[in-house]
């Protein structure tokens, strides 16, 4: 495993400065090569988990390893080389267009001094490709519609080439069509590069077909994880998120459909 957490705690300063914890001791190791996602009701740490194993947030006990190594003891630059991050809601310099903000995740890879490179050049070019971003490349990224800023904070990650992204909640202001479009593109770098991903989704549907390993957090620990068919219970789903379901198989992709009871109806449905 390259990436892991080993009883890792964080949280964040409260009030007359106790800490508040969101993440309790929470061990997980990342399988390799894999997409593993992180679902959970809001609150429930999944977001400050990333956060932590990103090395944007350093634990207040135990410790995230890449390759065996504490995270936060390694050079910033050094772990961007290996690392790439998409953060939630993520801010643009002011006025910066969007073939410079995805310019930006080739810096890991450039010296001080060293020019801009045929590869530097070619690595942007593909991220925007990807993302179906290229023909935006001249404008303003805070003239951009949400959805399309979103692409180009991904087209930024994918420009670092890492084989480990790490992603939260990379389909927000996305419609149906394009979450399915970046969902497939990252099974792409999967099935094709080995590209290992951790991605935060809020959409359990999505979580359970794009997923080859689904972590449920509530309450800033991991109540279950393992394959989708596993952990996609009619049961799981009312113990993490409150909520009655059933659970078929979906009619595309054979992996389960969470179709949720609203408490309208709970009485009217047959068991």
């Amino acid at each position: 495993m390259r990436l892991a957490a080993d009883r890792v705690t964080l949280g964040y300063g409260g009030a007359r400065g106790q800490h508040r914890v969101v993440v309790d001791e929470v061990t997980l190791a990342v399988p390799d090569g894999a997409t593993t996602v992180i679902v959970g009701p809001n609150g429930c740490g999944k977001s400050t988990l990333l956060r932590g194993m990103a090395r944007l947030l350093r634990p207040a006990g135990g410790a995230v390893l890449l390759d065996g190594t504490a995270v936060h003891t390694r050079p910033t630059k050094e772990v961007a080389k290996v690392l790439g991050l998409m953060p939630q809601s993520p801010i643009a310099p002011e006025g910066i267009t969007v073939v410079d903000l995805v310019g930006r995740g080739r810096q890991p890879h450039r010296g001080p001094l060293s020019r801009w490179s045929s590869a530097d050049e070619e690595a942007v070019a593909e991220a925007l490709a990807l993302t179906g971003t290229l023909e935006l490349a001249g404008q303003v990224v805070d003239e951009l519609s949400g959805g399309q800023r979103q692409r180009v904070w991904v087209a930024m990650a994918l420009a670092q080439q890492t084989d480990l992204l790490l992603l939260d909640e990379p389909t927000t202001f996305l419609d149906v069509a394009h979450q399915l479009d970046l969902l497939d593109l990252l099974h792409g770098l999967r099935a094709e590069r080995g590209t290992t991903v951790v991605m935060v989704l809020h959409d359990l549907n999505l979580a359970a077909r794009y997923a080859d390993h689904l972590v449920a957090m509530r309450d800033g620990r991991i109540v279950v994880e393992g394959a989708p068919g596993e952990v996609v219970t009619e049961q799981t789903v009312a113990d993490v998120f409150g909520l009655a379901c059933r659970v078929v198989p979906d009619p595309v992709a054979g992996t389960p459909l969470v179709v949720p009871i609203s408490r309208h109806h709970v009485g009217e449905v047959v068991a």
